[in-house]
């Protein structure tokens, strides 16, 4: 009788198979695992992106619109410079630290990576941009309302002037009559003429003659009227004078020229004068005229000219 064992090969199968499948499992769930944690990461990484790229993003609209803040600034300021000489000449005046500005707005705005720091930097600049235009703007009101007050006289005739424009709308020709008369106005009148022939002495003393023969030289004096339309300064005369036959004295040591007369064309003079001329005031004028040639007798006249006009004369007799 024989005894059925089993089979030891059947027994030592079973394990193995159950190992295998549970390795089989593990390295599924491993690699699920693995495609899950992928994808968590990846997701991770896609979210680290599309927010970096948002604040990019931000970043370049905030550098445009500081951009454009500081053009929209320079174009004002260019516009309002361009109408007004007053504010051009003192926006050149401060030209060294507008450029100053200038160079610090561009060298943050140009970073590549210019960061929310520097934009906020840029964007104070412009700001203080703005507040240098306005407080150029209120210096040049302030500078022209110092300058409002004329002189009464001045105040009239700018107002004849504005109703002359007026009249005759406005027209080039009415302005130009309009400042051609203050121009006439400003011309200056010479009166009281006093013309004496000196003799001059050995001893250095002189003594007023009336004799040809003794006379060396002319000490002309007169007075220059009160005016107030014509503004202070230097005034330029020049002095003609003419020998008892009419013919002008001209030397070279008198600085004698040709002058454009407004109502006698041009003419030659003897020598010309500066005197300093103060709004409103009269002035007294004396000067010595020699000439080379000796006097011969007869009247000496003596003619001032100033602003092209003829504005006095006066006469000497050497006997």
């Amino acid at each position: 009788m024989s005894t059925n064992y089993p089979d030891a090969g059947n027994y030592s199968s079973a394990p193995k198979n159950d190992n295998k499948n549970t390795i089989i499992i593990l390295l599924a769930i491993a690699l699920v695992g693995s495609w899950i944690y992928f994808m968590y990461a990846k997701s991770q990484t896609t979210a680290v992106i599309t927010e970096k790229d948002a604040q990019y993003a931000t970043l370049d609209s905030a550098r445009n619109n500081v951009q454009k803040e500081f053009d929209d600034a320079i174009v004002r300021l260019d516009e309002m410079t361009a109408t007004n000489n007053g504010l051009d000449s003192l926006v050149k005046s401060r030209d060294n630290e507008l450029g100053i500005l200038k160079s610090k707005f561009k060298s943050l705005v140009s970073k590549q990576n210019a960061s929310s720091a520097d934009l906020a930097a840029a964007r104070k600049l412009v700001n203080e941009l703005n507040g240098r235009i306005d407080d150029y703007v209120k210096e040049i009101e302030r500078l022209q309302g110092e300058n409002i007050q004329l002189t009464a006289d001045k105040n009239n005739l700018t107002n004849e002037n504005k109703n002359l424009s007026n009249n005759l709308a406005t027209t080039e020709t009415a302005k130009k009559e309009a400042e051609n008369k203050v121009d006439v106005g400003s011309t200056l009148h010479a009166s009281g003429f006093n013309i004496v022939a000196i003799n001059e002495r050995n001893s250095g003393k002189e003594k007023s003659t009336s004799s040809a023969k003794r006379a060396d030289k002319f000490r002309i004096s007169f007075n220059l009227d009160e005016n107030r339309i014509a503004t202070s300064g230097a005034k330029q005369l020049f002095i003609i004078a003419k020998d008892p036959s009419g013919k002008v004295i001209k030397e070279e040591a008198l600085a004698s020229g040709t002058i454009n007369t407004r109502e006698d064309g041009q003419v030659d003079f003897t020598t010309k004068l500066d005197v300093e001329y103060k709004q409103s005031e009269a002035k007294f004028v004396s000067f010595d005229l020699r000439k080379a040639d000796k006097y011969t007798k007869g009247n000496y006249t003596i003619v001032v000219y100033q602003n092209g006009f003829k504005i006095g004369e006066g006469v000497a007799i050497l006997k």
